[in-house]
């Protein structure tokens, strides 16, 4: 199942739910004050993977991500 964004068009609250269906909306209602008036929100995901492709060469963002284009952010 997957989990999907929503916003509580009373209190402004987000959370994210569990749902069967995409368009099973008309049972979510909001964690924060109990109202069903909620919008499914754009979410977006990521994904890793971890690959032989010799990520390790690359150095180390100052973020703690491997960087993809060194020099661009201040690194050499």
């Amino acid at each position: 199942m997957p989990i999907y964004e929503y916003l509580c068009k009373d209190c402004g609250a987000k959370f994210e739910k569990l749902v069967q269906r995409p368009a099973a909306t008309e049972g979510v209602t909001c964690p924060s004050c109990g109202q069903s008036r909620v919008s499914q929100q754009l979410s977006t995901f990521a994904a890793h993977s971890k690959s032989g492709g010799g990520s390790d060469a690359l150095p180390q963002c100052p973020s703690g991500g491997v960087c993809r284009t060194p020099g661009a952010c201040g690194l050499n």
